[in-house]
């Protein structure tokens, strides 16, 4: 049905013409007051060859419609299946788009250029900015500096960010890094803990660890950079005093949960969280969210064949659910 009505769209001036000569046809024979069976055998033939040629035609044009389905699919590689030009026309329309093809790659080509310098300025820039860093480590381990505990969560909070601008820039190529393998993932978690050890200390909150006794198979690295993430966030918007809770969720398999006390996020947030660059009203409003964080959770996640979920109540706190059953085991 769908071929037929493009075959009438595509000829339908065709179509018009006919009909118009069937018409004069028909007024010629009636003015000439020729015999009724010679108009019906006249008409008899027309509408046999009309039908031949119509069928062949038909057969002809959808035969062209699928080679141009099937070109159309692999034509931002390759212009090798684009079917052969049959008339004038068609050759104009080819011309066209080899013009097109070529502009495209040279856009790409560009493109490609840019991409990869700025790639290479970034991550001369992560890796030079690593040394002043490690430099006001030394400072701070001896010196006796005012206010030593701040400037030491400020510089952990630099080395943060700058790793996170190492992951971002990372996370486009990361299918060629990835290793799967099984871990233990209490292994992987408390990694991310002792990390953030000093962080729950200086906020005085209450870490409440759960035993996992989980096996998963993943690649710990990009893994443990997601777990990072959460936990940041975690203490990031929970008050001093606050509770953090790190457990599996035994009703579902393989569930690992990460579930504070804080702030929370508005229900009218939920659903773009995961949005490259948003930040939400709390982010905006306390001013520490980059928009980038969960994005790159949730891209990581979704590389790995893993799932992130949240669900959260403003003004009481937020709940991270990762399901990390789906990934598959690759042999190196």
């Amino acid at each position: 049905m769908k071929n037929a009505a493009a075959y009438l769209k595509t000829n339908r001036k065709v179509i018009v013409l006919m009909a118009l000569w069937i018409g004069i046809f028909l007024a010629i024979f009636f003015f000439s007051r020729l015999p009724l069976e010679t108009v019906g055998y006249g008409m008899l033939l027309f509408a046999v060859l009309g039908g031949i040629y119509i069928a062949i035609d038909f057969r002809e044009f959808v035969r062209r419609l699928k080679e141009l389905e099937q070109a159309k699919k692999h034509i931002a590689v390759s212009r090798e299946r684009i079917p052969t030009a049959e008339n004038p026309l068609e050759e104009q329309y080819q011309a066209l788009l080899e013009e097109v093809f070529r502009y495209k790659c040279r856009l790409e080509s560009e493109y490609d250029n840019r991409y990869s310098e700025m790639m290479d300025y970034y991550t001369m820039w992560v890796h030079q900015i690593k040394t002043p860093i490690a430099a006001m480590h030394l400072l701070l381990q001896s010196e006796e500096i005012p206010d030593k505990g701040e400037l030491e969560e400020q510089l952990f909070k630099t080395e943060e960010y700058v790793g996170m601008v190492l992951q971002y820039l990372r996370v486009g190529g990361m299918a060629a890094d990835l290793k799967f393998r099984q871990y233990s993932l209490d292994g992987i978690v408390r990694q991310a803990v002792r990390k953030y050890s000093k962080s729950f200390i200086r906020k005085h909150l209450w870490m409440n660890y759960q035993e996992l006794d989980c096996i998963v198979v993943t690649d710990e690295k990009w893994l443990l950079f997601v777990i990072e993430q959460l936990l940041s966030n975690a203490v990031k918007y929970t008050a001093s005093r606050g509770r953090v809770s790190v457990y599996m969720d035994r009703s579902r398999p393989k569930t690992l949960v990460i579930e504070d006390t804080g702030i929370g996020i508005s229900q009218e947030d939920l659903p773009r969280i995961f949005e490259k660059g948003f930040t939400g009203y709390n982010g905006r409003r306390d001013k520490k969210s980059t928009g980038l964080g969960l994005y790159l959770c949730k891209t990581i996640t979704d590389k790995l064949n893993h799932k992130i979920t949240i669900t959260s109540v403003e003004g009481e706190g937020t709940r991270v659910a990762l399901g990390l059953e789906t990934a598959k085991l690759e042999v190196d």
